[in-house]
């Protein structure tokens, strides 16, 4: 299948790459080139985000809502496209640029689905992605043999793109909880003169075995924010969808109200560069560990 892929950080260019080694001609491209010509070595071919549209199915990764309305959502690129391009949008944005894509797409003749995906990079290098996706089941189903490259399993959760990105954000939000409770937990531990890392080996093993406690978990209790699999921002930026949709819906989220002071605090001690469990360090500073 000839494809278009654009966005390629950490995730993107991981799974560009599964796209290429499953025999897929992969059109690339990137703000920055060196990811591109990483990628061109191993089988890519540059390209101009036109181009990548103009093979009728692209696959996008950006960062956010305003790289993807910039980029993508520009009506020169837009207007370009053939007719009937299928945009799969797989980036946690919000609810309503993912309404306004679809509207966009929709008057020019083209389709759009939001799909985007659970899993760190570990995760997108292997494969191993859980997808979730919103839209025309029919889109879903054309592009399913791309979704098998690049994850475990796809979860249609609805017929419009942002019930889709409804779900994400919403689980994103509940992983920042509990990072949140994971650090408040150690805090006290550690304030108590115990091995934070030996208590998260002990709620692993037993009451939280998830992925998210043990990889997380792991990193709060021996205080190794590395390898960043997801940059502290990213993790604030998610927590802002959350808080926006639920004030959208009339929901109030407490937590997610503690979840933003927390991120602000560690972005204002430069913890930009680390991963989001690094917000844990928020935890030991209120509590006069740091």
């Amino acid at each position: 299948m000839r494809v278009g892929f654009i966005g390629l950080g950490g995730m993107g260019a991981a799974m560009a790459r599964n796209l290429l080694d499953a025999g897929h001609t992969v059109l690339v491209w990137n703000r920055s080139s060196e990811p591109v010509r990483r990628l061109a070595d191993a089988g890519a071919i540059a390209a101009g985000i036109d181009e990548a549209f103009a093979t009728g199915t692209v696959l996008s990764m950006l960062s956010d809502d305003a790289a993807v309305a910039e980029r993508l959502l520009d009506p020169a690129v837009l207007d370009a496209a053939p007719a009937g391009a299928l945009h799969v949008n797989m980036a946690t944005v919000s609810t309503a640029l993912a309404q306004r894509a679809a509207r966009e797409h929709a008057e020019r003749g083209l389709r759009y689905l939001a799909a985007p995906v659970f899993g760190r990079t570990d995760a997108a290098a292997a494969g191993n992605l859980t997808v979730v996706a919103g839209g025309d089941p029919a889109a879903i189903a054309e592009v399913a043999p791309l979704f098998d490259v690049l994850g475990r399993r796809t979860w249609p959760v609805g017929e419009e793109p942002a019930q889709a990105n409804l779900v994400k954000i919403f689980g994103n939000y509940l992983i920042a909880c509990s990072i949140e409770a994971m650090a408040e937990a150690t805090a006290v531990i550690e304030a108590g003169g115990l091995d934070p890392s030996a208590f998260i080996d002990v709620l692993t093993d037993t009451l939280f075995t998830g992925p998210v406690f043990a990889g997380y978990g792991g990193m709060i209790g021996k205080r190794r924010y590395e390898p960043v699999n997801f940059r502290l921002p990213l993790g604030f930026k998610d927590v802002q969808l959350a808080l926006t949709s639920g004030q959208e819906r009339n929901v109030p989220l407490p937590f997610g109200g503690v979840l933003r002071d927390a991120f602000l605090d560690a972005l204002a001690h430069g913890q930009q560069e680390q991963d989001w469990a690094a917000v844990a360090e928020t935890a030991r500073r209120r509590a006069g560990l740091a």
